[in-house]
């Protein structure tokens, strides 16, 4: 079957409990959501774009991948599910993100429609050799949150913009059935990440939400966890002062964005239906947002508001409804190869992740990592059942049950109550992770890329963004064409 997959950024999963809250206007997704499998508790391997894009594409944990923070090289060899499913036969294709670092642009896909927006060298490399700097021309900052507002076109929205565009010219061209291979279609988005700025239309959407300030408020800075104040000092936040009205304002255009990324997936879905075509379609983010909740913003935690994310799959052999079973971001990989009939046992034994067509019942605990700026070593985490429990070598371990404190507000790990449920998992994070290792690892990938990026920007630079190719003399009507022909191979439908 074809295969069209829409991917957002930054989009918090505690939003979609069942699909898009019902106070959300997204309609597409809401009716998309309708003929979908959800995964109410799906999260993402890491809290931050090119670890959670990586991982999701692989099936891989960031300790393998190598891919620990946005500026980390994917490697080329690690197979995506673009490899297998255009190993397989399928034309692969990506309209948008995908955050790849790294000289390989493509990593399985046979077409780009897009650049990506963000860099693809070594520059935002993080440094564990120094804890606490800010590399401030790059590292996030509060000034997305003091500056919301709205716009009628940003960086981002131009980009979306295009993604769209392509991604339904994409769908029109591969209606005129010029290859009669099946086709696997990646559109990505940059929405709703930060900053928070939203167009008028979809901003004027929520003047009267209920929603426009968090669950849990702000909490002194000592209050928190050690791993959060970490994330506020790179955050800069002695250097803001976050009113009321700055987290409504931010709030109001987030859910905004959602809005205006329903109409762009609207925009899809409809060409797509218009072209009569059939897909599969299989929705997810990246990773989350705290937007607010404790005072947090952004990732790069594993609180439930940065760590969860919607994941949706409409199907055959996936039934609609709610599945509450933890799942994670790298079981799409194993899922659309299963959705393929394409067989991974070649690298079976190194995939982390396991195909949800068997039943999420099937899955073990998940699995979670993070080592990228504001953590000074890596942090790793485990979801199963009503458990999450999280570790890192500097801080206290962490214990949340979820089903009776959704909101993460009492630590249980020293609870006597739960010692059974904290020794499993700890002894589960033994087997799986050496800490000290995890940490080596890390550093002499940081140290490796500050040299070589200081090295190739010195003198003749030689970027490796991606250029989407257009070939001028092959489109529209050229005179090595056949007028007559080139007419009615591009119509569809045709005879009508």
């Amino acid at each position: 079957m074809n295969i069209l997959i829409l991917m957002v950024d930054q989009l918090n999963g505690t939003f979609f409990p069942d699909g898009p809250a019902p106070w959300l206007h997204a309609p597409n997704l809401q009716a998309l959501s309708e003929r979908s499998t959800r995964f109410a508790n799906c999260y993402t391997a890491s809290p931050l774009c090119a670890p959670g894009r990586a991982s999701f594409m692989s099936g891989q944990l960031p300790s393998v991948t190598g891919v620990y923070d946005n500026a980390a090289e994917f490697p080329s060899d690690l197979p995506t599910y673009a490899h297998h499913l255009r190993r397989a036969g399928y034309q692969t294709c990506l309209s948008g993100k995908m955050h790849f670092v790294g000289p390989d642009q493509m990593h399985g896909f046979e077409e780009r429609l897009t650049t990506d927006i963000y860099p693809a060298d070594f520059g935002w490399t993080p440094d564990y050799r120094k804890p606490g700097e800010r590399i401030d021309w790059w590292y996030h900052n509060l000034g997305s949150v003091t500056g919301a507002g709205v716009a009628e076109i940003t960086n981002q929205m131009e980009y979306d913009d295009e993604v769209a565009f392509q991604a339904c010219q994409k769908l029109y061209d591969l209606s005129r059935g010029h290859d009669d291979r099946p086709w696997c279609l990646t559109v990505s988005f940059t929405h709703p990440h930060d900053p928070y700025v939203a167009r008028r239309k979809y901003w004027d959407l929520y003047e009267d939400c209920d929603h426009l300030l968090p669950d849990v408020p702000a909490m002194a800075y000592d209050d928190h966890d050690p791993h959060s104040q970490r994330l506020f000092d790179a955050n800069d936040w002695r250097n803001f002062e976050i009113t009321e009205d700055d987290i409504r304002r931010s709030r109001r255009a987030y859910f905004a964005n959602i809005s205006y990324l329903d109409d762009k997936i609207g925009e899809i879905l409809d060409t797509l239906d218009r072209t009569r075509q059939e897909a599969a379609i299989l929705f997810v983010s990246d990773h989350g947002d705290m937007l607010g909740e404790r005072g947090l913003w952004f990732k790069m935690s594993f609180f439930e508001g940065s760590s969860r994310v919607p994941l949706m799959i409409s199907a055959p052999g996936l039934a609609p409804g709610l599945v509450e079973t933890p799942v994670s971001t790298i079981d799409v990989c194993p899922t659309l190869a299963d959705m393929a009939g394409v067989d991974m046992s070649e690298v079976a034994p190194w995939t982390e992740g396991v195909s949800l067509l068997n039943g999420a019942d099937q899955r073990g605990p998940v699995a979670m990592e993070y080592a990228a700026e504001g953590s000074y070593a890596p942090l790793v985490g485990l979801r199963r059942g009503r458990y999450k429990y999280t570790r890192c070598a500097l801080d206290p371990e962490q214990l949340f049950d979820l089903d009776n404190d959704p909101n993460e507000l009492t630590n249980l790990a020293e609870d006597p109550a739960h010692t059974e449920a904290l020794t499993d998992l700890r002894a589960l994070a033994d087997a799986r992770w050496d800490l000290n290792q995890f940490d080596a690892e890390v550093r002499q990938s940081q140290a490796r890329r500050w040299v070589v990026y200081e090295a190739l920007r010195n003198g003749a630079y030689y970027p490796w963004d991606y250029q989407p190719l257009q070939k001028a003399s092959e489109r529209f009507m050229r005179n090595h064409m056949d007028l007559n022909v080139l007419e009615e191979n591009q119509r569809f439908p045709r005879g009508e």
